[in-house]
């Protein structure tokens, strides 16, 4: 968002982001309770109709790249940056292909993925697990979750599945991924929940399930099943050095999906609020003289001009301790505080300023998606 606190992309995390030739990454979350009895079978059964396997076609546009690649950066993410590179003389307007995963959550064939699965696609093409295949038209995506929704029409009430809440869920309970690896179709994979609301630096929307369920390329916008057979999760990035799983996966958990999905389903569209600042953390040196036991808050570094910042009076180097009752510990919260905000609406800001809280309302602007 152009609250702008920049994020800094671990290299490590191979974002499922790259479906161009091979497909995307994509991962396996959240389960509860105990290994159902008898194992897996069952649960397999009853929701295997549910997840589809998604083709895209569309155009490899060239990397607009200027300087150099992180020395840090994995050998196979730093090879098919640098094959989209034109100096390496690839095509601008080559054929891409690209696979990945869904899954159903309406009869009528709404169906959720990732957003970088369907990203410049000129033509989606789902396919059933009773082998039926259908054009698909993508109604919306957004780029900060990583989340898109597509729709499909089959002519008879397909099989959805329900989500449950990401929220129930605890570290070491069970989950179960069902995607299309490698474009192998029908793959089931079983795990635990290793951590909850992991920050990979992807973005201020970061609050991810990690699993140590195995997810590779293809897996990417596949559920993450809880044992009742309910979404916890979107399987959306892998961290591995070598391209490979080593499992330690990353979904967006479902009480943000039913959110996002929701509001994409209605008009293609995420709106969110915007503050017009560029912000990094407090130091530890500032903490101090604050008082405070550790750093908190956000620092302004620039205050974007014709912004709502600026015309409320916000100005370099104020710290932002709380925006419209948020409490700002680390800047991921405020960021989600301003997208959070309905456009229009009027908030309080608690600044610190030359050795005083201070207070100013701002009228919310609207992020311009381009810049989000």
């Amino acid at each position: 968002m152009t609250l702008n606190a920049s994020t800094s992309r671990i290299a490590a995390v191979a974002l499922a982001a790259s479906v161009a030739t091979t497909g995307g990454l994509a991962l396996a979350p959240t389960a509860a309770f105990a290994v159902p009895e008898g194992g897996y079978g069952d649960l397999v059964e009853q929701v295997s109709p549910s997840v589809v396997f998604i083709e895209v076609t569309g155009k490899a546009s060239p990397a607009n790249f200027e300087g150099e690649l992180p020395e840090n950066m994995p050998e196979e993410l730093r090879r098919r940056f640098e094959d989209m590179m034109p100096e390496h003389g690839q095509r601008g307007d080559r054929a891409r292909q690209g696979l990945g995963s869904g899954f159903i959550v309406s009869e009528d064939g709404l169906i959720v993925t990732n957003a970088h699965v369907v990203a410049g696609a000129e033509t989606v093409t789902v396919k059933l697990s009773d082998d039926r295949s259908f054009e698909a038209e993508v109604l919306g995506s957004d780029r900060l979750t990583d989340l898109a929704v597509i729709k499909v029409t089959a002519g008879e009430p397909l099989p959805a599945v329900a989500f449950g809440s990401s929220d129930d869920m605890r570290v070491g309970d069970e989950v179960m991924a069902v995607g299309n690896p490698f474009g192998l179709g029908g793959s089931v994979t079983s795990g635990i929940i290793s951590a909850k609301s992991r920050n990979i630096n992807a973005g201020p929307y970061d609050d991810f399930i990690q699993t140590d369920a195995a997810i590779n390329r293809g897996n990417s916008g596949g559920p993450l099943f809880n044992n009742d057979g309910e979404v916890i999760g979107v399987n959306t990035a892998i961290f591995s050095p070598g391209g490979g799983s080593v499992g330690i996966g990353f979904a967006v958990p479902s009480d943000l999906v039913q959110e996002v999905v929701a509001d994409l389903s209605d008009d293609g569209e995420i709106t969110r609020g915007w503050l017009g600042v560029q912000i990094r953390p407090m130091s530890d040196e500032i903490a101090d003289v604050l008082g405070y036991a550790t750093p908190r808050g956000a620092v302004v570094e620039m205050v974007q001009p014709d912004s709502p910042a600026q015309a409320a009076g916000l100005e370099n180097g104020d710290i932002i301790l709380s925006f419209n009752g948020t409490q700002i510990e680390d800047l991921r919260d405020l960021t989600r505080a301003v997208a959070d905000t309905d456009p229009e609406a009027e908030a309080d800001v608690v600044i610190w300023r030359k050795g005083e809280e201070v207070t100013k309302s701002v009228t919310v602007g609207t992020l311009d998606q381009q810049d989000a």
